[in-house]
Formats: C-alpha cells, sequence, structure tokens
C-alpha cells in the first residue's frame, strides 16, 4: 500500500497538486459577529444606513418602519384611482366576510367589521406588501374560538369570553411584532408547505361542517370541531332541521360557487366574485324582510350597534385565571395568522417582481393586532381571498387598505341597520364557498407524486384537524415536520462516486449509469454537515460501505480495496465530535489496512480540524483540493507500490512451491 514517503512526478498531473488552505485566524468577536450577522441579518437591512450623516439615517430609519413614507412622495393620480377601485372591491368582500367570520368565532357580528376598520390602517403605514389586503380571516376565528372555548363558554359569559378574545388577540401582536424585532422570522419557516396544504384543507373542512348548524337552521349544536362530534350533533336533531333554511343556503351557496367559476374562466370578471357575498347578504335581507322568513325558522344577524370601534385597552384581561390558556391561544393563533400573511404576500410579490420584506411584515402585523386589541377588534392578517382580489382589481399601493377601511367606517356609522335582517344561512354560505378554496386536493396529489414523506405530513395535518381538533392536528404536523429535519440531519446522505469516462469528474454512482469504478480506491461522499447529532450514524454507515465494497470486490475476484476517499465539498461545518469521529474512521480505516483520503474540505472544516490537530493524524500529504487530485495520487502510489513488490511476490510465490 501507498505510504506519504512517495513523491509522483510531475509530468503524471501535468502539475503539482493544489493544497487545501488555511483561513487565517479570526478574534472571536469578529466570528461571533459576523454568525449573528448571518443567523439573524442575512438580507442585511442596514446597509442603506452605512456611510450616512444623522439627518439622513434618521428619514431613513422613519421610512423603514413607516413604508409609507418612502413611496408617498411618488405616489400619483392613476394609482390612486387604481387603489380606490380595489380598496371598493375589497370593502364589498370585507363586509359580509368579517361579519360571517365573527360569528365563527363566537363573537359579536360587529367586531367583524371593526376588525376591517383599524387593522387596515395601521397595517397601510407599516406593510411592504403592495396587494396585501387585511382582514379576519376563517382559520385563526375558528382556532380562537375553539381554543378560548374549552375555558369560557361565549354563550354563558359572552364578556369575559371577549376580554379572552381582546387579549389573546393583544398577545398574538405582541409575539408577532417581537419575532420581527428580534429577527427570528425563520421559526415561523418550521410550518412546512405540506403542514399549511393540510392544516388549511383540514380546518377548511371541519368549518364547512361547522356551517351545517347555519344551513339547517339548528339553534343548539356542539362545541366540538371534530367531525364525528359535528355529524352526531347534525344527525340527532333531524326534528329540527328547517327545509326554508337549507333551501335558502343550498341556493346561495350555488350563486356563489358559479359567481368564483366564472370569475377563475374568466379573470377579467374577477368583480362577479367578488360582488357575490355582499350582492347574497343584500338578497338575502330583502327577502327576509319581503317574506317575513325569520318567523318562519330562517334566524337573522339582528341588530348591531352603530358607531365606531369602542376603544376595549381597559378591557384586557391580564389578572384572569385563565391568563395561561389565552396567551397559548395567542401564540397559536399568531403564528397560523403569521404564516398565512407572509405567504400571501410573498406570493402576490414574486407576481409583481418585487421584494417585501418577511420581519418588517411581522412587525406590521404585530403591530395592527396589538392595535386591534385596544379598539375592538381581534385577530387580522392578510387572507388569501381578500387578497387576490385585490390584486386582481389592479391595486397598486398599500392604499387599497385604507380606501377599505374608510368604506367600512362609512358603514359603521350610517349603513349598519340594513343588516338587522341578514339571515345567518347566507353568511354561512359564504363562509362554505370561501373555505372550498383553501381544500387543496391538487397540492396534495402533487406532494404524492413529489415527495411521499411531504404527502404523509400533509394527510398527517388533515386528518389530525378533522378527527381529533385544530391544535391536534397543527401540534402533529409540527411534530412531524420537525421530525424529518432531525432526520436530515442525524441521517445524512452518502453516496459513492465514480469516474465519468473521458474527464476529470467524479459523481454519484446512483444519478450517473455510466459512471466506472476506480479499481482499489472507494470514493464516499458525504452531503451534511458532520455534528454530533449524525457523527456515530456516518462512522457507522463509512464502515458499511467499506465492507459492501469489500465483499463486492471478493466477490468479483477484483484487486482489494486499498484507498477510501471522503469528498467533504458538502459538509460546510464541523464540531469537535465530529472531528473526533474523522479521528475514529481513520484509526478504523488503518486497522483493516486502508488508508484514509480527504478531499476539498470547506474552509470552517479545515479550521477546525487545524484547531483539532487532526491534520496532523490524517497528514496534511493525505488532503487534497479536488477528488480528481486525490484519486489520482492514490493511483501513483497504487502503481508504485505494485511495481516494488513485484520480485518480492515472485519470490514468496517460489519459497511456496518448495
Amino acid at each position: 500500500m501507498g505510504t506519504g514517503e512517495y513523491e509522483y512526478p510531475k509530468s503524471k498531473f501535468n502539475q503539482q497538486p493544489h493544497k487545501v488552505a488555511i483561513p487565517p485566524p479570526q478574534p472571536f468577536i469578529n466570528s461571533l459577529k459576523n454568525t449573528v450577522k448571518e443567523t439573524l441579518f442575512p438580507d442585511d437591512p442596514l446597509r442603506q444606513f452605512k456611510n450616512q450623516p444623522p439627518s439622513r439615517k434618521f428619514v431613513l430609519g422613519v421610512q423603514y418602519i413607516f413604508p409609507i413614507f418612502n413611496w408617498a412622495s411618488s405616489y400619483n393620480l392613476s394609482f390612486f384611482k387604481s387603489d380606490v377601485i380595489a380598496g371598493i372591491t375589497i370593502a364589498s368582500l370585507a363586509i359580509p366576510q368579517g361579519i360571517s367570520y365573527a360569528k365563527l368565532a363566537n363573537l359579536p357580528p360587529i367586531l367583524g367589521l371593526y376588525s376591517s376598520f383599524i387593522p387596515p390602517l395601521v397595517y397601510a403605514m407599516m406593510g411592504s406588501s403592495k396587494d396585501l389586503a387585511v382582514g379576519t380571516v376563517a382559520v385563526a376565528s375558528l382556532l380562537l374560538g375553539s381554543m378560548l372555548g374549552v375555558v369560557v363558554n361565549a354563550n354563558e359569559n359572552p364578556k369575559l369570553y371577549l376580554q379572552l378574545a381582546f387579549t389573546a388577540t393583544f398577545f398574538a401582536g405582541v409575539f408577532q411584532a417581537s419575532l420581527g424585532i428580534l429577527r427570528l422570522g425563520f421559526i415561523v419557516d418550521f410550518l412546512s408547505h405540506a403542514t399549511i396544504v393540510g392544516f388549511m384543507g383540514g380546518a377548511a373542512t371541519v368549518v364547512c361542517l361547522q356551517q351545517l348548524k347555519g344551513i339547517l337552521g339548528l339553534e343548539h349544536f356542539t362545541h366540538g370541531t371534530d367531525l364525528v362530534s359535528v355529524l352526531r350533533s347534525v344527525f340527532t336533531q333531524t326534528h329540527e332541521w328547517r327545509w326554508e333554511s337549507a333551501v335558502l343556503g343550498i341556493c346561495f351557496l350555488f350563486y356563489l360557487l358559479v359567481a368564483r367559476f366564472v370569475s377563475t374562466k374568466r379573470p377579467k370578471l374577477f368583480w362577479i366574485s367578488a360582488m357575490a357575498p355582499l350582492t347574497s347578504v343584500i338578497l338575502g335581507s330583502v327577502l327576509v324582510y319581503l317574506t317575513h322568513a325569520e318567523k318562519h325558522g330562517v334566524q337573522v344577524i339582528g341588530e348591531l350597534k352603530k358607531g365606531l370601534n369602542p376603544v376595549t385597552i381597559m378591557d384586557l384581561s391580564f389578572g384572569s385565571q385563565h391568563l395561561s390558556s389565552t396567551i397559548k391561544t395567542g401564540i397559536v393563533t399568531g403564528i397560523i395568522a403569521l404564516a398565512e400573511g407572509i405567504a400571501v404576500g410573498r406570493s402576490f410579490a414574486m407576481f409583481k417582481n418585487y421584494n417585501i420584506d418577511g420581519n418588517k411584515e411581522m412587525i406590521a402585523i404585530g403591530t395592527m393586532n396589538i392595535a386591534g386589541s385596544f379598539t375592538s377588534c381581534y385577530l387580522t392578517t392578510g387572507p388569501f381571498s381578500r387578497s387576490a382580489v385585490n390584486f386582481n382589481a389592479g391595486c397598486k399601493t398599500t392604499v387599497s387598505n385604507i380606501v377599505m377601511a374608510i368604506t367600512v367606517m362609512f358603514t359603521l356609522l350610517f349603513l349598519t341597520p340594513l343588516f338587522h335582517y341578514t339571515p345567518l344561512v347566507v353568511l354561512s354560505s359564504i363562509i362554505i364557498a370561501a373555505m372550498l378554496g383553501l381544500i387543496n386536493y391538487e397540492e396534495a396529489i402533487h406532494l404524492w407524486s413529489l415527495d411521499k414523506f411531504d404527502f404523509l405530513v400533509c394527510m398527517s395535518a388533515y386528518f389530525g384537524v378533522v378527527f381529533a381538533s385544530v391544535e391536534i392536528g397543527l401540534i402533529i404536523a409540527v411534530a412531524l415536520s420537525l421530525l424529518r429535519v432531525l432526520l436530515f440531519v442525524a441521517r445524512p446522505r452518502t453516496s459513492t462516486l465514480g469516474h465519468i469516462p473521458n474527464s476529470t469528474i467524479y459523481r454519484s454512482m446512483d444519478q450517473y449509469q455510466n459512471v466506472k469504478t476506480v479499481p482499489g480506491i472507494l470514493i464516499l461522499q458525504i452531503d451534511a454537515p458532520i455534528y454530533f447529532a449524525n457523527s456515530s450514524y456516518l462512522r457507522e454507515r463509512i464502515s458499511r460501505w467499506v465492507d459492501e465494497e469489500e465483499d463486492r470486490l471478493k466477490s468479483r475476484g477484483e484487486n482489494s480495496l486499498q484507498y477510501v476517499i471522503l469528498a467533504l465539498s458538502a459538509v460546510g461545518n464541523i464540531d469537535t465530535s465530529g472531528i473526533t469521529m474523522l479521528g475514529e474512521v481513520k484509526k478504523i480505516m488503518e486497522r483493516r489496512g486502508l488508508k484514509l483520503v480527504l478531499a476539498n474540505p470547506g474552509g470552517e472544516v479545515i479550521k477546525k480540524m487545524n484547531k483539532g490537530k487532526l491534520i496532523d493524524v490524517i497528514g496534511q500529504e493525505w488532503i487534497y483540493l479536488t477528488v480528481g487530485e486525490a484519486v489520482g495520487a492514490c493511483n501513483f502510489m497504487l502503481h508504485t507500490y505494485k511495481n516494488s513488490e513485484k520480485p518480492a511476490s515472485k519470490e514468496t510465490k517460489n519459497d511456496n512451491n518448495v
């Protein structure tokens, strides 16, 4: 076997192999500073403040916190016309949706209108998305109602329930804003795409089932959100079903679905779908008023209080015995609302080719929820349906949110009495129509074809929500997503590399069918950082690769294995456990009569290897810049060793014959 004492001729490789450089040492404070910057400030938000006078830094600071001051100077009449049209359009959707979703959260319907007034004004000042339309959302409303309903019954103690709802909204806002201020937005990324698809689909299914109460005109209904509880509640009260309510609900649901179908097929007719909920409310109210249907089992909203949002800062309940449950509700609903709002904002920003700052969005959404909790509003974010209408209506800036808020304000001041005869069954139809769009079965099929584990996560979230509860479904999905992250870390992928003919390139033998093995050499690639969590696994996996390679060579009668090359180009970092593991692998290879060779260790890896004295253990001469150079050196050693051993081999053979 070759050793580091041999020196191969220069003509063999045209030039001597390059040495792997060790980065110059950095002071600890600089290293810590760079690590913190890369972790918390990957987008370098303070770049614009560099080399600026104090006055300019102040202006930039105000514009950073309030983006409206950044683009207000370039705002023109053309933009205003587009924003007015978009604002009025989304207001026509926000008013019926707000009333409907408030009922979903077991809150007074007027709170849905309040929540479409103050929060959009705050977001218009602080938000960076041009297309996000702010308001209440069905999933967060359901989650708020189900979690608070466990500790307080909204019918038996409505005042306390209302106080807890405002307090939960306050804590949701504080949590959201804190994530943005502390630059911890990456926490929301643990809600994977598959998790969100499954959770939203499950929540939408549960919401639709809950609306059977309104469709069938039932007065008593289960507080549970799981499928079994809802179906039991529906079919044990068949004697209380109201056919008048059911017919009315089915007719309006059919109208809403047809309107959405038309708008989907012809995007220019988006206004048909956008106006359909308000049209349904108007038609339903007129129909009930003319036929006195409320006297025949059709339930109506009743009186809505006129006037703007009352101040509720004194209603926040920080000393309640239910404070822990309220904080938990605020954090859970805050995460869900945040994930939806940022995902929607990024989606539409991509269409218009501009960027939004995720951390700034968190601060904006958190601030508007804090302000909302002070002014009779409950949890708000950027719902997809409303934002899609805003986008299709041609909005240019967040002024469309201001126009929507002014429209809602006008409604609160003058038009609320008109909603007295609005049938609850129409609100149920509006909710069902909106929720059906969240059951994305096509994406679930795509996940199945693309990644089976993601499909498992998606379905776990869906069935967890539908058959258990919204909270349990979310916990199951997040737990599975975290398990996958841990598996990626603890069980990193390793692969054998082979030589692509007529080149100096070495690639995975699983990926490329035409690659050739190198006689006497096993090339292994590690595709992840080496940490304490995976070091033991990698040590065992490398040994198994060697066992399998030796068995393969033995079964084919080929030359025995002499060298094991570890390609470390994908290893971005390594800790002390990883350094120890490489030293142990070196000893294992020596006991088996093999030589360990390293190829292309990165800067962080080679720096820690140097500090841990591992370079001296492995030998500088066995660390190469590329796999090609490592293979070339090993081949040279093999040929040199083979030639030097030929006479001895013949002599040994003759002695054996004697």
